[in-house]
């Protein structure tokens, strides 16, 4: 498969994904902003602040959290202790479904893998709504319970799947699996009698220890939060719904962009192998797709960052009410803007980079990641006792810092003998620069005296204002922008034309 139809493939999982995803998150989100308008901040601390994941971390994390650790006043938080035992057995049934999920991820089973997730989450949203509306007191069984059915139902969704299509002889995609039946992904004796295959333990390890290291940088503040106790279980909550808000974007654009372009990366390039001995054309195109990466994750990210400072307030007000949109809510939204900018940016140069990287550069990385990880823990503790919650925020835009610093010193390195240069991506026309700053300015003005305690009509006026600016702004970015304008416009096409064929 050449690198063009590569690219076609990949442009044809991420549009997929996106608008699947898009479709399906905008019903959650409408449940979650319901069901947040009967919670309180304590138990949202509780539930998703607190969970352990393995079959190993569940037993020894669960005893953790019932004996060792802070123990929620019951008549805040009832049924706590039950909780965390149903949380962990959701986390069991969960891993039985990771089989599944990285077949469906390697073959590009996009839309099974997007549905599959999405109707899970929806229908855990619903039980969510249904049990806070009608069984309030129940306390954290609503959520340990919605987190079962999920998990059962994201199981079933594979399972009942895979059973299909393996059973199928007409199936034209069973021929190119690496199974043949159900019992193939269970652990069996290898040919030579051994239980383990070492070698595939050893890369298994591998990625284990990367994984590690990237929940750490991901999740760390979590685990600060739990272990070391510097907010209350109030302010636990509030952070974690500014947080999941916050992210929204990220999940619904940065995550299958940046899924379906390392797929691409790794097929056309050739990994821990010089540029220049590889098959320019494959460079080439992995070069000018890199660029419009760039661009377009700057992009994003500038215009989140720029129009959600004046827009946090109100929208945790619309989202959560006066819980959200007062304290420490809106300062939070506004920080994590920032920090959404560096996490797009980073999405896209880790994306190439581990599709790249030979084995030694990857554990060369994973060194840099252990390093990063123990600054991190530290840096997010000590900026929490100076500034509170933000300083989780600005901890994790430090260590995305780093990790963006590390990215484009190798993208620079690894096309430095080469004619191209995807780091231009990062560039900006001063005019569009120019249309942000102003849109900044306008907005931030716009906020101080429309926005937010003068009633229905100046806030209409405040979201007006923000509408103006950012279409003078997008109409700017088409004029000035137009390789990234052809980019999006080529593999959308690219994307309608599969639809249509298949």
């Amino acid at each position: 498969m050449g690198s063009r139809e590569v690219l076609g493939q990949a442009a044809r999982l991420a549009s997929s994904g996106l608008l699947l995803q898009v479709l399906f998150r905008l019903i959650t989100f409408v449940l979650n902003a319901f069901i947040l308008r009967f919670l309180s901040k304590e138990i949202v601390g509780i539930v998703n602040v607190r969970v352990p994941l393995g079959v190993f971390w569940s037993l020894l994390l669960g005893w953790v959290w019932l004996q060792l650790l802070e123990v929620p006043d019951p008549n805040v938080v009832p049924h706590y202790g039950t909780g965390v035992v149903l949380f962990g057995l959701s986390a069991v049934v969960e891993l039985l479904g990771e089989p599944f999920w990285v077949l469906a991820q390697v073959q590009m089973f996009v839309k099974l893998k997007v549905i599959a997730e999405s109707l899970s989450v929806i229908l855990k949203s619903v039980l969510t709504a249904f049990l806070v509306l009608w069984l309030p007191h129940w306390g954290l069984y609503i959520f340990s319970l919605a987190q079962l059915f999920y998990t059962a139902a994201l199981v079933l969704c594979y399972v009942i799947y895979f059973t299909k299509l393996l059973g199928s002889s007409e199936s034209t995609k069973e021929q190119t699996l690496p199974v043949s039946r159900m019992t193939d992904l269970l652990p069996s004796l290898t040919r030579s009698r051994a239980f383990v295959n070492w070698k595939e333990a050893k890369l298994t390890w591998s990625f284990f220890k990367q994984s590690f290291l990237k929940q750490i940088l991901t999740e760390g503040e979590r685990y600060v939060m739990t272990f070391l106790n510097v907010l209350n279980f109030g302010d636990q909550g509030v952070y974690d719904i500014v947080n999941n808000l916050g992210s929204l974007v990220a999940r619904l654009i940065f995550q299958p962009v940046e899924e379906s372009f390392y797929i691409f990366f790794a097929k056309v390039l050739e990994r821990g192998k010089d540029a220049t001995l590889q098959k320019q054309e494959d460079v080439a195109v992995a070069a000018a797709v890199l660029e419009s990466l760039l661009k377009l994750a700057l992009l994003t990210g500038l215009t989140i960052t720029i129009f959600g400072f004046a827009y946090s307030q109100l929208a945790l007000e619309i989202y959560g009410g006066a819980m959200l949109s007062s304290g420490s809510g809106p300062v939070l939204l506004r920080s994590y803007c920032l920090y959404v900018l560096l996490l797009a940016i980073n999405g896209v140069t880790e994306c190439f980079t581990f599709a790249a990287m030979s084995k030694e550069e990857v554990d060369r990385y994973n060194f840099t990641m252990l390093a990063l990880s123990s600054s991190f823990l530290v840096l997010s503790y000590l900026l929490t006792r100076w500034c509170g919650s933000v300083g989780f925020i600005l901890a994790n835009c430090f260590n995305m810092g780093i990790r963006i610093v590390q990215g484009l010193r190798f993208i620079h390195r690894y096309y430095g003998r080469s004619p191209h240069r995807p780091l231009a991506g990062l560039y900006l026309p001063p005019a569009l620069l120019g249309a942000f700053a102003l849109s900044a300015g306008i907005t931030g003005v716009s906020e101080v005296f429309l926005c937010c305690e003068q009633g229905w009509p100046a806030r209409l006026a405040h979201i007006a204002v923000g509408a103006f600016c950012l279409g003078m702004t997008l109409g700017i970015a088409f004029l000035t922008e137009t390789k990234l304008i052809h980019f999006v416009r080529t593999q959308l096409g690219v994307f309608r034309l599969a639809d249509k064929t298949s």
